[in-house]
């Protein structure tokens, strides 16, 4: 049975990571996701034996990923903005070796140390690749309590599906919020050894080993050309989207995570002053649902993208509509958040004339 519980978004995955199995956690104290590596130093070995360490620091914590994860196990790691930064070297690294592992990214606002209040500026790093070479993350982005509680599970399905790092990019305030949630039940650490985990050198088989490093750049091409196929696939099989009243909407918000749950708030205002609004929200942010996006762009007279950042996913909403219709922009930064009805009077100040 599934067990109710109310429970701190921080919290709550942790939780999750203990109950779908998972075999290392290395991170470093940060705000606002601190609560991640507390919860677990207190839960999780007494449970099922799971590892916890807070590492000297969060380039270290990354490289104790590479080396969990590299033996096939269930490994991930959480920090915030700045914390993700100093990780971004490593997590090339281990994109390159396709190691699978979690990476939980808790936004605050930025740049710089920032506020340690809630942002969404954290996109581009993320979303474009925020270390160097051509790689990818896959990127899912919760919007509740339950979604993070849920997301855990279903990253390390994915991650393990394709052999690829995947984030969770959640931020400060559903980090810190506290709601209901329904629990899976307890599932037990995987024995299976993995056919590329790294074990020394059993007699069965030959040695594996995970590097990034190969110096004849013909063979660092065939591995570039091999990855690059293997997010093409992931573009083909594990999109995954919302839409809110879109199939009658003039006007469609476009926004992911928290800032999604405001604007369907603005969309129900919006409803009750007879403007047609929808919400459409990418659920992966990669993959990003551009086909959808350009559906909804055959009937929706404009588009309104609402982020906690200058316009970072906006580049995305963009290549999706193809300048099939109007694509306007309301962001806060800095740790601002929008409220809803913000982003009426933005809909109003934008669409409404042209919609009488």
């Amino acid at each position: 049975m599934r067990e109710l519980k109310l429970m701190k978004g921080n919290e709550a995955m942790a939780e999750a990571a203990i109950r779908c199995g998972c075999d290392a956690y290395f991170g470093y104290p940060i705000t606002p996701q601190s609560e991640v590596l507390e919860y677990l130093s207190n839960e999780a070995h007494k449970r099922t034996g799971m590892v916890v360490l807070q590492a000297e620091s969060e380039v270290a914590a990354i490289n104790m990923i590479y080396g969990a994860a590299g033996a096939g196990k269930r490994a991930m790691t959480s920090s915030s903005s700045p914390g993700m930064s100093l990780m971004q070297e490593g997590i090339s690294y281990i994109a390159c070796a396709e190691i699978p592992c979690l990476l939980v990214n808790v936004m605050r606002g930025g740049p710089g140390l920032g506020t340690i209040q809630p942002s969404q500026g954290d996109y581009f790093q993320a979303v474009k690749g925020g270390g160097h070479g051509d790689y990818k993350l896959i990127v899912l982005a919760p919007s509740t309590v339950q979604e993070m509680v849920d997301f855990v599970k279903l990253s390390f399905e994915l991650a393990f599906k394709w052999r690829n790092p995947v984030m969770i990019l959640s931020d400060g305030a559903l980090g810190q919020m506290m709601e209901k949630v329904e629990l899976f039940e307890q599932q037990e650490r995987i024995k299976t050894i993995e056919s590329w985990a790294t074990v020394g050198k059993p007699e069965t088989r030959e040695r594996n080993v995970h590097t990034s490093l190969h110096m004849d750049p013909e063979k660092m091409e065939e591995i570039n050309i091999h990855l690059q196929a293997k997010y093409k696939a992931i573009e083909d099989e594990e999109l995954r989207f919302e839409k809110i009243n879109c199939d009658d909407a003039d006007i469609i918000l476009t926004g992911f995570g928290l800032v999604a749950r405001i604007c369907q708030k603005a969309a129900s205002l919006a409803r009750e002053r007879g403007i047609k609004v929808g919400v459409f929200r990418p659920i992966t942010l990669f993959p990003f649902p551009y086909a959808e996006l350009n559906k909804l762009a055959d009937h929706a007279k404009g588009f309104l993208d609402v982020e906690m950042n200058a316009g970072q996913m906006l580049e995305d909403v963009k290549l999706g509509v193809n300048g099939k219709a109007r694509v306007e922009f309301y962001g806060r930064m800095g740790g601002v958040i929008p409220s809803p009805e913000e982003i009426l009077a933005k809909i109003e100040e934008k669409f409404v004339g042209e919609l009488v």
